[in-house]
């Protein structure tokens, strides 16, 4: 047990002092941060860019009043120049495109015939808010043709807001679930990044230490098992170690917009908010945008999420690592270790599909629910289930699931890490991995 506990220190050790690990470590979260901002910047920069669209309207039933201006988008009325000079100074002027719209004998052919020319590709959202005009303006004029009151058809209409309430009384909005999709998605993600990145880690070290002859040493002293292990569980603790450390950062930048946006932290976890409030808080202004999804994420189960999240990163982890250290024990260098990669991978990017997939259409459908127990693919899935709320027999059938199969995993890797570290000059196969197994 010393000893094991001596190779964790030494692998802890070796990875916290390196450089890229300390500089990533907290320059990550301002990259992070940084990269939001930028995105942030440049789709405000974007929109805040004047569009000119010029339109004929041959069809004389539109008018100015229904190609009216806003912030990002004006309209001109080419209609006296004609289509092909309209088309002409749009082809060489600083116009974003020319809406055409051809006279026609019924409104029918109309709606199937106008056309939208431009020099590059529009934007979609464009297009649709041309195409929601054109079809609102045609389907009144199909009314007024069967003399029916447009003012009846605008006063009967009214928006309809399900609220969506589980059997325990907890309230859900669309903001929430919005939330709850990105908070699920950002933590898979950053859970099958981290497994590939200090995975490969792991399988590099197994692979300088056996190029380097070391591992010959450290074997007449150690059990291959405990040494596989012990790089296992060193390189957990330092990966285990920056996500503490990105914790605090983050409960830092929560604790400093909590201030900012007047919100007490301890009370909206304590008291949940009532309905009534946060249909006041709904009430505000664009301005206060900010504070009302701060107010939702505390509404979230952010304990629950943080620690099932340390809970699968620490197995999901261990179950890869084991993988990538008997590959790494298997090879003589880093170019012969692809065609074992794939299979290692697979799972983790099939987990990561299955999520954005279907747990964020049904997080409790049969699909989202079978992955989140298989053990390959159940961290990255069942943590994009929890914010959504999973029950805890659910959670400890996945996590115990998971528990077995890395201890099976662990076994096997090791009879292949024992053999192959001592395997020099042949490049090993499927078929030179099972017979291992079976010594």
């Amino acid at each position: 047990m010393s000893k094991l506990k001596l190779i964790i220190q030494r692998e802890f050790i070796a990875k916290v002092r390196n450089k890229s690990f300390i500089i990533m470590t907290f320059l990550s979260p301002v990259l992070m941060i940084g990269m939001g901002v930028l995105i942030y910047f440049l789709t405000q920069k974007n929109d805040k860019k004047v569009k000119k669209i010029v339109y004929v309207d041959y069809s004389e039933i539109f008018s100015k009043e229904d190609f009216k201006d806003s912030k990002t988008v004006h309209y001109l009325d080419y209609t006296a120049l004609g289509i092909e000079e309209t088309k002409h100074k749009v082809k060489v002027g600083k116009y974003y495109g020319a809406l055409i719209i051809p006279k026609q004998d019924s409104l029918e052919l109309l709606s199937k015939s106008i056309e939208f020319y431009s020099k590059d590709t529009p934007s979609m959202f464009i297009v649709n808010s041309l195409e929601r005009k054109i079809t609102s303006k045609i389907r009144n004029k199909k009314l007024t043709y069967f003399n029916i009151d447009l003012d009846k058809i605008e006063a009967s209409k009214i928006d309809t807001e399900i609220k969506m309430i589980n059997f325990s009384g907890e309230e859900s909005s669309e903001l929430i679930n919005i939330l709850k999709i990105g908070i699920g998605a950002i933590a898979g993600y950053l859970l099958m990044m981290f497994v590939i990145i200090y995975g490969n880690s792991v399988m590099r070290s197994v692979i300088e230490e056996k190029t380097s002859r070391i591992i010959e040493i450290m074997i007449s002293s150690v059990k291959p098992f405990q040494l596989m292990l012990g790089k296992i569980i060193g390189n957990a603790t330092a990966g285990l170690l920056q996500f503490f450390i990105w914790g605090i950062l983050l409960f830092v930048m929560i604790t400093v917009a909590s201030a900012v946006f007047n919100i007490d932290v301890v009370e909206m976890q304590a008291a949940k908010v009532p309905a009534e409030q946060m249909e006041m808080v709904k009430d505000v202004t664009s301005g206060n945008q900010a504070q009302i999804v701060i107010q939702e994420i505390l509404k979230l189960p952010i304990l629950k999420i943080f620690v099932l999240f340390i809970f699968y990163f620490l197995g999901g982890f261990m179950l890869y690592s084991s993988l990538y250290a008997a590959i790494g024990a298997a090879v003589d260098s880093e170019t012969d270790t692809q065609q074992f990669l794939l299979p290692v991978m697979m799972p983790l990017i099939l987990g990561f599909y299955v999520g954005f997939t279907t747990v964020i259409n049904e997080p409790d459908g049969t699909i989202a629910v079978l992955f989140s127990h298989i053990p390959f693919t159940s961290p990255i899935v069942m943590l994009m289930r929890v914010p959504f709320g999973v029950s805890w027999l659910e959670l400890l059938l996945s996590m115990a699931l998971l528990l077995v199969t890395f201890v099976i995993m662990v076994w096997l890797a090791a009879k292949i890490y024992r053999v192959g570290i001592l395997m020099y000059g042949k490049k090993p196969t499927y078929k030179d991995l099972y017979k291992w197994l079976k010594y």
